[in-house]
């Protein structure tokens, strides 16, 4: 039985499956379903758990080479919420792109976990490295 780190089943078989260069998006709650693509949803109820939760947990045993973002991130966000994803992209090459490019990277994606996020434009795609 694991005591530790990532507990959900479907969370660990998805990550396990993402090799060098795949990329896993994690989605706030708005974002769009896609059918086909796998999907773990880990949405209870508003903010739990947030994209930032989800990156926490998996950063430590996921290298991640790139990610992408919406740069209407950027426009629709104050300064504080701007600074914690800062702090926990810290160290990772980050590329802002329309938030319409960056949905037609999706369905190449290994999976998608969806979380409760209210952040506008929270979303992010990481690249494996």
């Amino acid at each position: 039985m694991l005591r530790s780190g990532i507990l959900n089943p479907h969370l660990l078989s998805l990550l396990a499956r993402v090799r060098h260069t795949n990329t896993l998006v994690i989605a706030d709650r708005g974002f769009p379903s896609w059918p086909g693509l796998e999907t773990v949803d880990l949405a209870l109820v508003d903010d739990i758990p947030t994209v930032l939760d989800v990156l926490a947990a998996i950063r430590p045993n996921f290298v991640i080479g790139r990610v992408w973002m919406a740069e209407e991130f950027l426009h629709h966000n104050g300064a504080d919420t701007r600074q914690r994803f800062w702090q926990a992209l810290e160290g990772l090459h980050v590329v802002y792109e329309p938030h319409l490019v960056l949905k037609q990277r999706v369905p190449h994606a290994v999976g998608l976990i969806r979380t409760a996020d209210t952040v506008l434009y929270a979303n992010l795609i990481l690249e494996s490295a």
